[in-house]
């Protein structure tokens, strides 16, 4: 039951999310042609969206910064983060399962188990670094708003989930040589299930 209630949950948070991600870049299209802004691209972009969509970025080669690239490349980063949303999802219904993989892993050992826990990890650490990518080379917005928002909460907590995920893969590695780091494996994964769950929360927020 409390399963069903937390799928539903997570139902009801991206579909919100979604369609408010929508209406935004369909704003931020309309906006483009009616003002044509002459500033295609904002101050402030991540490096990887620099490298690769920025005035010297790597599409530059073959596509010009104009305002007819930057609103096609509005809809690839809007179909981008759509797939971004979904794998995370996945991501986070993955350590749903992890979580009571290991839970019984705990307390009652068996090799199979084991197999079957370091493979669902394979896999979560494929989709969440799947959905980084995904994120991190998304053409950027026209504009960064200034003051708090969900999204900027969002990035946020991204810094603390994916630290989480690094301490986590590295104390799993280290759990057969030292048995007693096991609590402080279970800690740092439960510290990134719970900040990447507050990062699709924080996304409810504008």
């Amino acid at each position: 039951m409390k399963i069903v209630i937390f799928g539903l949950w997570l139902t009801w948070v991206t579909s919100s999310f979604c369609w408010a991600q929508l209406t935004q870049t369909d704003t931020l299209l309309a906006d483009i042609g009616v003002n044509q802004l002459p500033d295609l691209l904002p101050s402030k972009m991540l490096f990887t969206q620099r490298a690769v969509w920025g005035s010297r970025g790597l599409v530059r080669n073959w596509r010009p910064l104009t305002i007819q690239n930057r609103q096609s490349e509005l809809k690839i980063r809007r179909n981008m983060l759509k797939i971004h949303r979904f794998v995370g999802l996945t991501t986070l219904a993955g350590m749903v399962g992890q979580g009571f993989l290991g839970a019984k892993l705990y307390r009652n050992y068996s090799p199979s188990l084991k197999n079957t826990h370091e493979n669902m990890a394979m896999g979560i650490n494929i989709t969440y670094t799947t959905a980084a990518l995904l994120s991190l080379t998304a053409p950027p917005p026209m504009v960064r708003r200034k003051g708090f928002s969900g999204v900027k909460l969002h990035r946020g907590l991204a810094i603390l989930h994916l630290s989480g995920m690094i301490a986590t893969n590295v104390l799993a590695h280290k759990i057969s040589d030292n048995p007693s780091l096991k609590p402080y494996h279970r800690a740092a994964a439960y510290t990134t299930f719970a900040a990447m769950t507050l990062s699709v929360v924080s996304l409810k927020f504008k």
